[in-house]
């Protein structure tokens, strides 16, 4: 049996279509996956790795974003660590949900850290909200932190991961002293 210094409850959420799946899949197989189906209810993966001489296993709960899917959401919330939450950055209405994801976020999870992100970067002669207004969106709602990423090519799919197993160790350490 593997024994391991952190395990950590991450959440990914937002509507659907917004990249939650192509993220997660990249994040654990390094790979991208331009055919996927929506996601239906809630899937989980786990990924262990080394961060700062720490074994990290970092459980990840992929939600499906359809508004059919919501009701379940409350409980799957319960034990969570940490949030993604997820827009699409050439689709304006997927931030315009944020303030209702947090809502759900916080009344069910409780204080944890959640990080925005805006996907599909690849796709940004498509863009169509500014960087600016997911920084602000960030601020606004109080989440720790915000980057911009794109599964396809990679580009910041693992600092998103990284700044967030930092902020999960920093808050467990901060804990227990």
């Amino acid at each position: 049996m593997t024994d391991y210094d952190y395990t950590f409850k991450i959440m990914l959420l937002g509507d659907a279509s917004v990249g939650k799946t192509s993220l997660t899949l990249r994040y654990i197989s390094g790979f991208f996956l331009e055919d996927l189906k929506l996601t239906i209810g809630v899937d989980f993966y786990s990924k262990t790795s080394d961060f700062n001489n720490n074994k990290v296993k970092l459980q990840i709960w992929d939600f499906g974003g359809e508004e059919r899917f919501r009701f379940l959401l409350s409980q799957y919330c319960k034990g969570a660590n940490g949030a993604f939450f997820l827009y699409d950055i050439t689709n304006r209405i997927t931030l315009d949900h944020l303030p209702d994801w947090t809502q759900i976020i916080r009344e069910h999870a409780g204080d944890v850290p959640i990080m925005l992100i805006g996907s599909k970067l690849d796709l940004e002669r498509f863009r169509a909200v500014p960087r600016e207004d997911g920084i602000l969106a960030a601020k606004k709602y109080n989440l720790t932190s915000f980057v911009e990423l794109s599964s396809k090519t990679g580009q910041n799919v693992e600092k998103a991961f990284d700044v967030m197993t930092e902020t999960l160790i920093d808050k467990a350490t901060t804990k227990k002293s």
